[in-house]
């Protein structure tokens, strides 16, 4: 008996949350807020980000060198909480590394709950994705999508919304203008988007802004309660890989940048205070 509970501890993890940035603790924010029960291990690799203006193989590279991490950390549960990372890492680790690395654990990511989501919303069938310039020039979100009759994805490179987020302009004036400028470029491009998804986990930061400046009407996508939701299902029809996920309803942040410098930041991200602690992946 004694055997088998020692077992079962060592077996139990937390559920490992990657992202290359700060943008990926919206998601953990969401995800914590529908599954409060289980324990999290978030890690930043902050030191190397952003990934979106990295070439795919780095982004693969650096993503794996996460995944390795957490499962070294006993999670049987990766979630890429980076659209970069799920649009370019994500498939190739779990059809080339898992099957011999871990067969018996998962990775999952942002885009599919997304463009599940997609479907139920557009009336046109014209999406925009605003994302970063990795996540739109790999075409993730058209080929996930556009397998769909009848389905056009519009897709728009934001490559200033991070760095505003990031520097706390998110409610500046600056702010205002990449964000309206952004959002009539696109809109210019395709008048009949019905639904724009933001394909970055640093937007919803930006959404009032972002409100301001949409069309009435047009329907405006946050991935954080859409992943939430996606998981909890997963977990539910998983029961082989919800057993391994400890549950105490704790949180620990890690951070491949000084910890010092990353925790007031991610506390914004999270509403609650952050108390970091360096890895080196």
């Amino acid at each position: 008996m004694s055997t088998t509970k020692a077992e079962k501890s060592i077996e139990q993890a937390p559920i490992g949350v990657f992202d290359s940035g700060f943008g990926g603790l919206t998601i953990l924010r969401d995800i914590r807020r529908v599954l409060p029960q289980y324990d999290y291990l978030f890690i930043g690799d902050n030191a190397r980000a952003p990934y979106g203006t990295r070439s795919r193989e780095l982004v693969y590279e650096f993503t794996l060198q996460a995944v390795k991490k957490l499962f070294a950390q006993g999670c049987h549960l990766v979630i890429l909480a980076c659209n970069t990372a799920s649009a370019e890492a994500l498939r190739t680790i779990q059809q080339q590394d898992l099957p011999t690395l871990a067969p018996e654990r998962r990775v999952l990511g942002v885009v599919r709950p997304t463009v599940e989501k997609v479907g139920e919303l557009t009336r046109t069938g014209h999406i925009g994705v605003f994302g970063t310039p990795g996540t739109i020039a790999s075409r993730s979100y058209n080929i996930e999508i556009e397998v769909t009759p009848g389905f056009k994805v519009h897709g728009h490179a934001c490559p200033m919304w991070v760095p505003l987020v990031e520097n706390r302009e998110s409610s500046g004036d600056g702010a205002d203008y990449f964000v309206k400028k952004d959002i009539n470029q696109l809109m210019a491009e395709c008048p009949d988007i019905d639904t724009v998804i933001l394909g970055c986990t640093h937007y919803p930061l930006l959404i009032e802004k972002i409100h301001k400046y949409m069309p009435e009407g047009v329907k405006v996508i946050e991935q954080g309660p859409i992943v939430a939701e996606s998981l909890a299902d997963y977990l539910q029809r998983h029961p082989e890989i919800e057993r391994h996920c400890s549950r105490g309803g704790s949180c620990r942040y890690y951070t491949t940048e000084d910890p010092d410098h990353f925790s007031p930041l991610a506390s914004v991200f999270v509403n609650e205070p952050v108390n970091a602690t360096r890895i080196i992946l």
